[in-house]
Formats: C-alpha cells, sequence, structure tokens
C-alpha cells in the first residue's frame, strides 16, 4: 500500500467508497464523477502504478470479476453495452492500476445519472441493485 494513494486508502477504508464487489484480491466500487448510470471501477488491493507491473494472474482476476459485474449491470439497469478502459502514462489520474466499466444506454443521448446518483445515497441498495444481494 502506497500511503499517498486514493484507491490505497479506498483499500484501508480510509476513504468511504460505494462498494459492489470485494474479495482477497480487488475491489470494485461506483465512480465518485460517473461518465454513466452504474460506471464502477475495480481495483487490485494490493498496489501496482500501472498495467505492466500487475501480475498476469490478478489482470485475470479483474476481467473475470468485470465480467461478473457486467451481467448484474446489464440485469439491474437495464444498460445495452459497456466501454471497458484502462489508462496508462499521462491519461492516467491516479497511479494505482484500475478498470473501468462504463455501461452505455442506447436510448440515452445525454445520460443523466439519476440512477447512479440515487446508488450513491446508500451502500445496501448498491448492493442489492447491482449484486442482486
Amino acid at each position: 500500500m502506497k500511503e499517498d494513494c486514493i484507491f490505497c486508502k479506498i483499500v484501508n477504508g480510509k476513504i468511504p467508497s460505494m462498494k459492489v464487489y470485494e474479495d482477497d484480491v480487488c475491489l470494485a466500487y461506483l465512480d465518485i464523477n460517473p461518465d454513466s448510470d452504474g460506471h464502477t471501477l475495480i481495483i487490485p488491493k494490493k498496489h501496482y502504478t500501472d498495467i505492466y507491473e500487475l501480475p498476469k494472474e490478478v489482470l485475470q482476476h479483474i476481467f473475470d470479476v468485470a465480467k461478473t459485474l457486467m451481467n448484474d449491470l446489464k440485469g439491474k439497469l437495464n444498460c445495452t453495452g459497456y466501454t471497458l478502459m484502462i489508462n496508462y502514462g499521462s491519461s492516467q489520474e491516479v497511479k494505482h492500476f484500475h478498470l473501468h466499466i462504463k455501461p452505455q444506454y442506447e436510448d440515452k443521448k445525454f445520460v443523466e445519472f439519476i440512477k447512479h446518483k440515487e446508488l450513491l445515497k446508500d451502500t445496501k441498495e448498491v448492493h442489492e441493485i447491482i449484486k442482486g444481494a
């Protein structure tokens, strides 16, 4: 863990997040500045600066989790597609590897973040809506 890394602070619970998935390897939570309803980040719990530091087993696990979450998002939020995004270098705002899952909605020209903002109000609601718990 890096002391000055915002994502490490989220993993350690020093900064709150709206978790939608967690295991020993990674954590997934709703993006605080979403591009669409259900915009989710998946991060490894151990600090890796970028994709080149990330072991292939961890990358595979993160993508396995992403597939599960994408199915949950499709079932709960009725999205019609996804954009998966990994930034690197100068385009990487936070220097801790992270995968974006950005649900897309065919019926929305300009996405209104109503559902996402409602989700951010209550962690229990997030688990119910996205995880189906």
